[in-house]
């Protein structure tokens, strides 16, 4: 059964993205929820494969008085998502999460993977590649794969993989075999500056965002003059590095140029009021920026429900 909420577009997800600064907090969902926003002519849809917690382990730079101050439990929410997007006649992937879910998630949207038209991926870690290829065939049949030029290089580059120990170069030789599986619909590009971000299809561009990985990369999705940024992996643990983004956490490869990239895109998006979705950003995945909580930190502020539907 359908359900709808009242009229998404875009006033009403900012008058409950408002009302949610207020009245909710973004809430652990169930594995299996699903949600979808329209932003200008496009249509957004969450696919989720969960959400648990993330402890003070992981953060780097994280002082005392700032776990203190907004996860004094020294906890915070930490969601796996992917997206996709149904722009014109495209159906876009954006990632492709662990696995098998990511394809059952496209069902409950009444979509298949072959209807797949393109998929971004914004790095190679396995909580993105997953479903790329399933019991070692290629799972979008239809489906153009775009990588980022320097992340395609990292993994291709013997001396990278060999300076690892053994036991873990298989996400090496895993990229690879993606690579070969879609060669014949595989596009290497070049990102740029978000100021000049670099267009791919129209309606689709391309951010430089490196730090988590060597190509780490964001993208811009535009209609009907609306501007959605899906920024991967800039940020893990929301409830820390919104309001004080000079935290990194352990997962990323280089800490220093993370920090960097992420203090410069969120200072941006939020300058230009674009509304992003990220891989780690807990239910629903959307959201966008009120004003500044400090000198150099930021108020995310979650999609309510009530500017969404369900499929």
């Amino acid at each position: 059964m359908k359900t709808k909420f009242f009229k998404s577009n875009l006033l009403n997800i900012t008058g409950c993205a408002v009302l949610c600064m207020f009245f909710c907090v973004p809430s652990l969902k169930a594995q299996d929820n699903a949600i979808m926003f329209d932003i200008g002519a496009m249509t957004i849809s969450l696919l989720s494969e969960g959400e648990g917690q993330g402890g003070t382990n992981i953060l780097i730079g994280a002082t005392d008085e700032m776990i203190k101050k907004v996860i004094p439990d020294g906890t915070f929410p930490i969601a796996t998502n992917a997206f996709m997007v149904e722009l014109g006649d495209e159906i876009l992937l954006f990632d492709a999460g662990y696995g098998q879910k990511t394809i059952d998630n496209l069902a409950v949207y009444g979509k298949k993977a072959s209807d797949i038209n393109a998929i971004f991926m914004t790095h190679f870690h396995g909580d993105h590649t997953g479903s790329l290829l399933i019991n070692n065939q290629k799972s979008y049949s239809n489906a153009t794969l775009y990588v980022s030029k320097p992340e395609y290089d990292y993994y291709m580059n013997d001396a990278e993989m060999m300076a690892l120990p053994e036991n873990r170069r298989s996400a090496f030789t895993g990229a690879r075999n993606i690579f070969n599986a879609y060669k014949d619909k595989l596009v290497i590009f070049t990102p740029n500056e978000i100021e000049r971000a670099t267009e791919l299809i129209p309606g689709v561009k391309s951010v430089a965002a490196y730090g988590h990985t060597p190509g780490h990369v964001g993208y811009i999705v535009e209609s009907a003059g609306q501007k959605i940024f899906l920024w991967g992996d800039l940020a893990h643990a929301m409830a820390i590095q919104m309001p004080y983004p000079e935290v990194a956490v352990s997962y990323d490869t280089d800490p220093v140029k993370a920090i960097a990239i992420r203090q410069k895109l969120l200072k941006y998006v939020a300058e230009n009021g674009m509304i992003v979705a990220g891989a780690h950003i807990p239910y629903p995945g959307v959201g966008e920026f009120g004003k500044q909580t400090m000198s150099n930190g930021y108020n995310f502020i979650y999609m309510c429900d009530c500017g969404g539907r369900t499929p």
